[in-house]
């Protein structure tokens, strides 16, 4: 992808945690490299298929000194935020700060912070099985659209499917949907943990009855493992209640460990 580049854009403003920095102010460098495709711009001149670093630069400026932060981290932060969220184009930003008057009592030429902060695609398995099952999943996707920086950009057929591993219970409605986010894998679980909470999930018996299940099957192209997270989801390729869904509105997704797509995985559960 291309790049569009505003390098070291110099502003006085009283981020620190000390009282003399809010008071006084000091001087802060900005420096944002932002990814996007510049090829329909290139090619035609017409400017609304790019992003005019104008504007950028101007909104910064507003951003930064519309209030007084402690952490330059929390500046980039919201910096990388606002770019992501106000400019359609871009897929990714780069954010750096540099803070050359530090109050440190040493020869430096500055200190600084820099990030990378871009929009994530991920897939999510949604189930219920108790009481009213297709309010229950929209319902859900309600609460997922109300997530901060989430979008809810494609959502599959509700499927009826049988109960999975405990079969002494309902049959169950299931989808799959699509999300672009700015939550980070781990953040976007604890979020989707929570709103199983809301909607009055219990935990009583393993793959038992449930009124809404959420679980993240994809999240890019990532391979996550931990204590409370695996992603790809380790039981998604033996489930077809997850890949009918999701071949709907993925089909030529990548599984990033099977190295197939979700078209194939699925002919192979289906020839089993």
């Amino acid at each position: 992808m291309d790049k569009i580049i505003i390098e070291n854009l110099e502003l006085i403003a009283n981020h620190g945690v000390f009282k003399e920095e809010k008071f006084l102010g000091q001087k802060f460098i900005i420096s944002v490299e932002m990814t996007t495709d510049t090829r329909k711009a290139g090619k035609t001149g017409d400017l609304s298929s790019s992003t005019h670093y104008g504007f950028v630069a101007d909104d910064i400026e507003k951003l930064f000194l519309s209030e007084s932060f402690d952490l330059i981290e929390t500046c980039a932060e919201k910096i990388a935020q606002m770019i992501l969220t106000k400019y359609k184009l871009i897929t990714e930003v780069k954010v750096t700060i540099k803070k050359p008057w530090a109050p440190i009592k040493k020869h430096f030429d500055f200190v600084a912070v820099e990030i990378t902060r871009k929009w994530h695609t991920a897939y999510l398995s949604l189930g219920s099985n108790m009481g009213n099952k297709k309010e229950n999943l929209l319902n859900a996707i309600e609460n997922i659209k109300k997530l901060e920086d989430t979008e809810v950009t494609k959502v599959s057929t509700i499927l009826e499917t049988e109960p999975y591993g405990y079969t002494e219970q309902d049959m169950f409605l299931n989808a799959c949907i699509e999300v672009k986010t700015l939550l980070t894998a781990s953040e976007l679980i604890e979020k989707l943990l929570e709103i199983e909470l809301l909607m009055g999930r219990k935990r009583i018996i393993k793959w038992g009855p449930r009124i809404i299940d959420l679980d993240i099957l994809l999240f890019d192209n990532d391979i996550i493992n931990t204590e409370n997270l695996t992603v790809p989801h380790p039981y998604m390729c033996d489930r077809m209640f997850v890949l009918e869904p999701l071949f709907e509105i993925a089909p030529y997704v990548i599984h990033p460990v099977k190295r197939a797509s979700i078209m194939e995985l699925k002919k192979l559960l289906e020839e089993k």
